[in-house]
């Protein structure tokens, strides 16, 4: 098994403690929504061409401008990079438990560096398509790894603050992003839009691969002597390539059946789909239904406040507030479906006045109360399972909630408006499904539940250490089985 055994017998570098690494994963989270943000904004994603009917043509601007794309495939535009996103996370996911998950967040976020600067310099709606897909294979190492890291590293008594601090970029990163874009956009031009974000994650691709590598609990290997090395690379030359993969494929599937027999874990998934597939729509058609019903001539910039406001005081007051109740599963399913509920009540209340004011004050408070769901859904994901399938049981999360929620949402939504041709009438419909995410979660509560944060993993590989709950960050070394 390939792995930087020399690192491992090392300390971690000194500096990098796990409030540090807090901070770099949220700011490479946010770089990864400021980019979903960038390319919804009316400045980047424009406006289609069009003609009046007295003749009059308009170029349209923006992306939607240049390739002469309907709201349909401006819809399949912004869910492009899922596809990349949910091939790749299994892979990354099961890699970890092979290859440090630190360098594989180096290499996706290489690619993403890359397939962003590719969107740059796009010349159709195909190229920029596949420019797409390749950011979500970037993301892909990154979303499924580094909620697990910090999970490892957080003071036990503030683990979902800490998870809600990191998701807390969500949001913000998305706002960013709207007001980012539409300035960039306006300014210079939609491509340099794409240009920034590559740059400004190019630093942390360079320090995927630069640092020593972490270890994550449950999944990080020990270093072995020559002879154990020498002797698995003779195993290795006599066994056949079909049999390794075999054995792989089959690891993977047990994996994943042992997920799917986890109920605590598939109700969660289940509503944390129907919540996404709201957000995912409302991230990438806010600014354009905005700008419809209320006449926002800046609606990139309200929006956007909106969701800066309502992501981090709602994010951090729900993860404050699980944390204070004392973080367990029934209390956090108490948390997302109350909160969800409500935050339901005050979006759906909102698009029925004609008043934009009110509509901006009854929307902030339900943008606040659905973002209290961020860091309690997630730490139901990371503690209904064994360590060793924490990476896998992000990832899945990941796919499905992408897959059955917001990749399908946004070109649904599209689809919907060409048809009634009416922002207010799609946006009632798409927020009555939060309701139906509120009784999903409200099942968990009733349910039987298991914290198994602190249960021995299972051995993936021929040799796993069995770390204890302590911070990975410590600066002591680790020390190989005899």
């Amino acid at each position: 098994m390939a792995i930087d055994s020399t690192s491992l017998s090392e300390p971690a570098p000194s500096w990098f403690t796990p409030k540090r690494l807090l901070v770099v994963f949220c700011v490479i989270n946010m770089v990864n929504y400021i980019d979903r943000g960038a390319i919804a904004s009316n400045g980047v994603n424009g406006s289609p061409r069009s003609c009046t009917e007295s003749g009059v043509c308009s170029n349209g601007s923006g992306i939607q401008g240049d390739f002469d794309l309907n709201n349909f495939k401006d819809g399949v535009l912004s869910s492009a990079f899922m596809v990349g996103l949910l091939i790749a996370s299994p892979i990354f996911a099961s890699l970890a438990k092979s290859i440090n998950p630190f360098r594989l967040i180096g290499v996706g976020l290489s690619v993403w560096t890359l397939a962003a600067a590719g969107c740059g310099v796009s010349v159709d709606f195909w190229s920029i398509t596949i420019c797409r897909m390749l950011v979500g294979v970037g993301e892909a190492s990154f979303i499924s790894l580094a909620a697990p890291f910090i999970d490892d590293n957080a003071p036990f008594a503030q683990r979902t603050a800490w998870l809600g601090i990191f998701y807390m970029c969500i949001p913000t990163g998305i706002a960013v992003g709207y007001v980012y874009g539409g300035v960039v956009g306006v300014s210079i031009g939609w491509r340099y839009a794409f240009f920034g974000e590559a740059i400004l994650m190019l630093p942390f691709a360079i320090l995927g691969f630069a640092m020593k590598p972490l270890h994550m609990k449950g999944v990080s290997n020990v270093p072995r002597s020559l002879n154990q090395e020498a002797t698995e690379r003779s195993s290795k030359e006599h066994s056949s390539y079909f049999s390794s993969t075999s054995k792989q494929l089959s690891r993977f599937w047990l994996d994943i059946k042992a997920l799917l027999l986890e109920k605590i874990y598939v109700i969660n998934v289940l509503g944390y789909i129907a919540y996404n597939f709201v957000i995912g729509a409302y991230s990438y058609w806010g600014p354009k239904a905005g700008y419809s019903i209320y006449q926002m001539n800046n609606a990139d910039i309200l929006f956007g406040g909106i969701t800066i406001v309502g992501g981090i005081v709602g994010t951090l007051g729900g993860s404050i507030i699980l944390d204070r109740m004392n973080s367990t599963i029934p209390n956090a399913f108490k948390l997302l479906s109350t909160t969800t509920f409500f935050g339901a009540v005050f979006c759906f209340s909102a698009f029925c006045f004609s008043n934009m004011y009110i509509y901006l004050v009854l929307f902030l408070i339900g943008e606040i109360l659905v973002f209290a769901t961020q860091g309690p859904v997630n730490f139901v994901c990371l503690h209904t399972v064994k360590p060793s399938l924490r990476p896998l049981s992000m990832a899945m999360s990941t796919v499905s909630i992408h897959i059955f929620g917001d990749v399908p949402s946004s070109p649904l939504v599209g689809l919907l408006q060409d048809k009634v041709d009416n922002w207010r009438t799609s946006a009632l419909i798409l927020t009555s499904v939060f309701f139906l995410a509120s009784g999903i979660w409200f099942i968990g509560i009733f349910l039987d539940s298991v914290d198994r944060y602190n249960e021995d993993s299972e051995h993936v590989g021929p040799v796993i250490v069995q770390l204890d709950a302590s911070p990975l960050l410590e600066n002591k070394p680790a020390t190989a089985l005899p």
